[in-house]
């Protein structure tokens, strides 16, 4: 036996003497040392704790076995971090615990409805769910979820692991309702950025045509006018690169709930539809909801009720998004849905995506693609996305999602339990570094500032870095102002793609989606909610809402301003030094 066995073989006894593990209890340590030794490396903990914290998931199991939980059934949606639990971790859980999980990994639409049924019902389909933090204002004012505040300090409190850590989960502010109580933890966290193609933007022969044409430097874009511009000028001027046809923008527009992300995720406001406010605007938030001076029940969406949905502002984000879709990204992005067009700029032929998510990184990283270097580097970095002509300093920056186990009061207080075991193993110190470098969908800052994420950060083009800056929590999810995120997300990608089959102008879908989100809260209204029942403000004068000093933003007169531009290295820079930008 070699002396490492030796001394791990040691460690485990003394660790079962001490925790009084049975002989079961003692098999279930060696196979947590199995994946320990061979899949759960690195990570932040060293070995002994790792085991020391295995153990302690052996023991709490063990009490729900005894109570005869068996099997649990969890779901989240289809992410490489998902498939990765559900085909590895899932299979680790049940051969340390010895309870078998049914991990399903099903598209966002799919668990949202599912989720939608289950709170309608009274009975919940799954034992555990990873949703998204956007259904927070839901989950608050449903009163149907389980408040994990109160119960790791009650019911659940044999079943919280002590190792937990609550403190270096980087996204459980997202996670917390108005009542400061957590309803969620985060179990993975991507943000939506600007992506391009630094080695194009690095040609002096590009940068010399740009500037002559442009008047100002070609580098990442502060505002839309230059992103604009800098569209045109790949897709117009540029036009072929490496003997490939060049497109200056990547976006997608097949009707399809995915297209509903494609604008809640921050688009709104990202062109200055809202409030100044983090996380989210107040009065007005980034969807257009106004909520009263208690900050938490909303009053209506449209303008006619203080909202900012079909204002100015955000007929012209929607505006901005069509002419850029039709004038410069391929003509197949039109007919794409989310999952189809995130591939798309790893083909080689995209200059920059404006809207882009870092869920997409571990897929830009693969050897031999177009944008990866020889020697593995990318060819491709990611910044801050650029402002629309609304924006203001002290509004949401951009967009981050935060999938996080859910749970349901109509489950089974046993299975409830062992579902809060899996998400508390999917999520431990054990196994959450390792997770996030298959995934690269950061949860935990001592991941994120370990040694193997500055080992890996340059070939991630700035995303090390960026979750090491004060700006992943300046890029927000949704927020508390959604009362129903699964009726009134829907509402957006049935309305937006009014505007793209041109059956609509863009101001006549906006203002369709703002009185049908008016419409919902209305229905919500009359029947009562838990909390922050939303109350409608009574119909005026859309003008008579309109400012300068707060959304909804009266119409400016130059919704193009002169372009600006930074270099990526001046970015780069601040995010080291610990600003935003």
């Amino acid at each position: 036996m070699k002396r490492s066995t030796q001394a791990g073989f040691k460690l485990s006894l003394v660790a079962a003497a001490v925790l009084g593990l049975s002989s079961n209890a003692w098999a279930d340590t060696k196979a947590a040392e199995k994946w320990i030794d061979t899949e759960f490396k690195p990570s932040t903990l060293s070995r002994a704790q790792q085991i020391e914290e295995m153990n302690w998931f052996i023991n709490a199991a063990a009490k729900l076995k005894a109570k005869g939980v068996k099997e649990i059934h969890v779901v989240s949606e289809t992410l490489d971090t998902h498939v990765y639990e559900s085909k590895t971790l899932a299979k680790a859980f049940e051969e340390i615990t010895g309870i078998k999980v049914i991990h399903d990994v099903i598209q966002e639409g799919d668990l949202v409805e599912k989720m939608q049924t289950s709170m309608q019902s009274g009975k919940s389909i799954y034992d555990g769910w990873v949703n998204d933090s956007d259904l927070i204002g839901t989950h608050y004012r449903y009163g149907q979820t389980v408040v994990l505040s109160d119960y790791m300090a009650g019911p659940g409190k044999e079943y919280t692991n002590p190792g937990l850590d609550l403190k270096d989960f980087i996204g459980t502010s997202f996670t917390t309702a108005p009542d400061g109580k957590m309803y969620q933890l985060p179990d993975q966290q991507f943000a939506n950025l600007y992506w391009f193609r630094a080695d194009w933007f690095a040609r002096k022969d590009l940068q010399a045509k740009f500037k002559a044409k442009y008047g100002y430097d070609l580098g990442v874009p502060q505002n839309w006018s230059a992103y604009e511009d800098i569209a045109a000028f790949f897709t117009n001027d540029v036009k072929d690169l490496d003997g490939k046809k060049v497109f200056g923008h990547m976006d997608y527009g097949k009707k399809d709930p995915s297209l509903g992300w494609r604008f809640t995720d921050a688009w709104l406001s990202m062109a200055g539809t809202a409030d100044k406010g983090i996380p989210n605007g107040l009065p007005v938030d980034e969807w257009g909801i106004r909520v009263a001076a208690d900050k938490c029940t909303p009053v209506g969406a449209s303008v006619a009720r203080g909202g900012a949905t079909n204002s100015p502002a955000a007929v012209y984000a929607l505006t901005k998004y069509l002419d850029w879709m039709k004038h410069y990204a391929p003509p197949e992005a039109l007919g794409m849905t989310f999952s189809e067009a995130g591939p798309v700029p790893a083909q080689g032929q995209v200059a920059q995506q404006i809207f882009w998510y870092t869920a997409f990184t571990a897929g830009m990283t693969k050897p031999g693609l177009p944008v990866v270097n020889k020697d593995g580097t990318p060819k491709w970095r990611m910044a801050p996305g650029p402002h629309g002509p609304y924006w203001k300093e002290g509004m949401q920056n951009g967009y981050q999602d935060v999938g996080s186990w859910t749970y349901l009061k109509s489950t089974p207080p046993d299975q409830m339990a062992a579902a809060w075991l899996y998400g508390q193993f999917v999520t431990s110190k054990t196994v959450s570094l390792k997770k996030s470098l298959v995934g690269l969908t950061f949860i935990r800052d001592s991941d994120i500032r370990s040694k193997a994420m500055t080992e890996m950060a340059p070939k991630l083009g700035g995303l090390i870095e960026f979750y090491r800056s004060p700006a992943r929590v300046a890029w927000t999810p949704t927020g508390n102002n959604v009362s129903d995120y699964p009726k009134m997300a829907q509402l957006w990608w049935k309305n937006v793609s009014t505007a793209i089959s041109a059956e609509k102008t863009p101001q006549g879908a906006m203002d369709n989606l703002a009185e049908e989100m008016d419409q919902i809260m209305a229905r919500l209204q009359r029947a009562g909610m838990k909390n922050c029942t939303p109350k409608l403000n009574d119909k005026k004068d859309p003008a008579s809402w309109l400012s300068n000093n707060g959304a909804p933003w009266a119409k400016l007169p130059n919704e193009k301003p002169k372009g600006e531009t930074i270099a990526y290295d001046t970015l780069l820079k601040a995010w080291k030094e610990g600003r935003v930008r």
